[in-house]
């Protein structure tokens, strides 16, 4: 069962201007931080991209996660969207069951690269709607311990 959208992801080419941005105009607040330097294979695996190198921040608001990245490798494109255009760099639901999520998904028109990733206290996977639009699959199995709690 999808129990809703866990976060949005922004990418972003200034990493430091980005967390400034969104901590002091929009009043979001830090909860996670984290640099990959191409040698987070479990990342990889999730992202489904090799030799990751990004800066990620984990960004929470009253209701919402905002995922800010910035990744060094691959090269990311600059495809600044307009509001009619499609596509965010993808949006995360958050799951109950992410095994059953992902086969109930694949049905349904949605692919994926490999089966769901399994860090520990959470579960993830990317996948791709039939649009191409990139969707992760996030699932907390132990709120006590996972780096991101549901509140």
């Amino acid at each position: 069962m999808i129990l809703g959208i866990h976060h949005v992801a922004v990418g972003v080419p200034d990493f430091e201007l980005g967390l400034k941005f969104y901590q002091e105009a929009l009043g979001f607040e830090v909860v996670q931080r984290t640099d990959f330097q191409g040698d987070n294979p479990l990342a990889d695996e999730a992202i489904g991209v090799g030799k990751v190198s990004a800066h990620m921040a984990m960004l929470k608001t009253s209701n919402a996660y905002l995922e800010l990245w910035q990744y060094t490798n691959p090269k990311p494109q600059d495809h600044r969207s307009q509001p009619m255009d499609y596509g965010y760099p993808h949006f995360a639901l958050q799951v109950d069951d992410i095994d059953a999520e992902y086969s109930r998904l694949m049905e349904h028109g949605m692919t994926f690269h490999r089966e769901p990733v399994n860090f520990g206290d959470i579960s993830a996977i990317y996948g791709r709607d039939p649009f191409g639009n990139v969707i992760e699959l996030y699932e907390i199995r132990d709120t006590e311990t996972a780096q991101l709690r549901r509140d």
